[in-house]
């Protein structure tokens, strides 16, 4: 029996194309979707052909992440597992003893032992560099050669800073490549089956990926975006890879992806008007020249570009970088550039992103890592309840036509089906209670939409996954609950059942 071609039959079909699930059939052969619809598809039910039988399970197209980081993710996983350590001392004892990882780090750090004091990692590790990854990478304890070494202090230890750690703990393959797989299954396990991975420069480990494809245990597709920190884009590293990944089926280089501004909260974000509270319209410099020229270079070598924006200022002045941009005839981009984030987007802005063909890369988890008490302090404390009405405001975006997609900036966020429709659909936070910016809400069919079709447009992946049709290849998400036809409010707790890439079952929980 060929593993690979089936009839799967549920209650509840999502091909990506409509509103409403059906109920009916996707018959696959040999990874290949050859036919969708109501019934039961018993033509399709041939010799080496088996039925998989879900009952009223909903059925989606595989989900695609936008925008992500394993690098983020594996430094939160390699290592001595320092959770539960009740001191300084406990946790270097651990990285000290631990075998199987190059480097002397640790993770999972509880965050009431963060220090920026050096003396005791002196005193254990002398001249080898140590670092102990605080739970969430949200602080850093290291000695001083880790300060020598990676270029950057417990002070300011966000992920670009981090880079030079993040490429040493990547190139240490012995252990990276088998979190990679622990990744894969965890991807899997969300429905997912394509992503935009974000590589610093140019430390990602391609050749062991490209490994684990001719092996056949790669099972997401990847489209591999360079985020330039250390230094400019390197355009080189990128026509290289173009190159190299010209005969792979699942691997690809996407393009170039840049940070502008920063947090709303921290006066960062870039805004139109001056703050409430901050003297300015954002605490920092932003060289939007040096973004342009970017851009410029990137498409004179035929790369797309993203550009992670959150004030509505960043917006604007992203959208007149693109403007400036390469179009077709109908004055759209000719390559697909997109903007990630838009945390707080005037609408006004819209109608041009839709006009340029801009993807719009949101995150629609954002909510469950923060407090309703908390983002509405922190919106009328800075921009104000006017403004403040703007935020997430991805109902403005599809209104306006802009084309959206998903992400989730993991490990910051995971592809939580359930949880994305509680936040993105429902305007509600963790702790429950009242919704907040109801208005800029989106119904959970055009949820599932950006995630699965919305995503594989972004990835330039539309004409092989995204929906469920004829023609494209059977990457299909099974989950245990109909979320689309529940309130909201009643999403969180839903589970992915099973996932095929491919037209092979990756996971399965049933």
């Amino acid at each position: 029996m060929d593993e690979k071609s089936f009839v799967l039959r549920s209650e509840a079909i999502f091909d990506g194309t409509g509103d409403v699930p059906f109920s009916g059939y996707v018959a696959v052969r040999d990874g290949e979707i050859v036919g969708v619809g109501e019934g039961d598809g018993d033509a399709f039910v041939t010799d080496g052909v088996r039925v998989i039988d879900v009952g009223d399970a909903l059925v989606t197209p595989g989900l695609v992440d936008a925008h992500c980081f394993f690098q983020g993710w594996l430094l939160q996983n390699y290592g001595a597992d320092l959770s539960g350590c009740a001191s300084l001392a406990e946790a270097a004892a651990r990285v000290a003893a631990q075998e199987g990882f190059a480097l002397r780090v640790g993770h999972g750090l509880p965050l009431a032992l963060a220090t920026t004091d050096t003396l005791l990692l002196d005193e254990v590790f002398g001249d080898e560099p140590c670092v102990l990854v605080c739970e969430g990478a949200e602080a850093m304890v290291m000695n001083g050669a880790a300060e020598d070494a990676f270029g950057f202090t417990p002070q300011e230890c966000w992920s670009e800073r981090a880079h030079l750690l993040l490429a040493a703990v990547m190139a240490d393959h012995a252990a990276s490549v088998p979190l990679y797989r622990r990744y894969l299954s965890m991807m899997n396990g969300y429905g997912v089956t394509s992503t935009k991975e974000m590589g610093y420069d140019d430390d990602w480990f391609v050749d062991e990926v490209v490994g684990l494809e001719r092996s056949g245990e790669l099972t997401l597709r990847v489209s591999l975006m360079s985020q330039p920190v250390g230094r400019d884009a390197d355009i080189g590293y990128g026509l290289g890879l173009r190159d190299r990944l010209a005969k792979s089926d699942l691997v690809a280089f996407s393009g170039y992806n840049q940070m502008t501004d920063g947090s709303i909260g921290d006066h960062a974000g870039e805004m139109k008007e001056p703050y409430l509270d901050f003297d300015g319209r954002c605490s920092l410099d932003i060289d939007w020249g040096h973004h342009a020229e970017e851009v410029r270079r990137a498409e004179e070598a035929g790369f797309r570009f993203s550009l992670h924006v959150q004030g509505d200022g960043a917006v604007s002045h992203a959208l007149d970088i693109f403007e400036g941009c390469a179009r077709d005839d109908d004055g759209r981009l000719r390559f697909r550039h997109a903007m990630t984030d838009l945390e707080a987007a005037d609408p006004a802005d819209f109608a041009r992103m839709a006009a340029l063909g801009v993807v719009a890369e949101v995150y629609p988890l954002i909510q469950s890592i923060a407090s309703r008490a908390g983002k509405v302090e922190m919106i009328g404390r800075t921009i104000g309840e006017e403004r403040g009405a703007h935020y997430w405001n991805r109902r403005g975006m599809l209104d306006a036509g802009v084309r959206v997609a998903c992400a989730t900036d993991l490990p910051m966020t995971l592809d939580d089906l359930g949880s994305g429709v509680y936040c993105a659909c429902g305007g509600l936070f963790p702790e429950g209670g009242s919704p907040l910016f109801s208005q800029n809400m989106i119904t959970p069919a055009e949820l599932v939409r950006a995630w699965c079709a919305g995503g594989a447009f972004d990835l330039m992946l539309e004409d092989r996954v995204g929906t469920l049709e004829p023609g494209k290849r059977a990457d299909i998400a099974v989950f245990d609950t109909n979320v689309l036809a529940l309130d909201p409010a009643d999403a969180r707790g839903c589970s992915c059942q099973m996932t095929i890439f491919d037209g092979r079952v990756v996971h399965d929980a049933r």
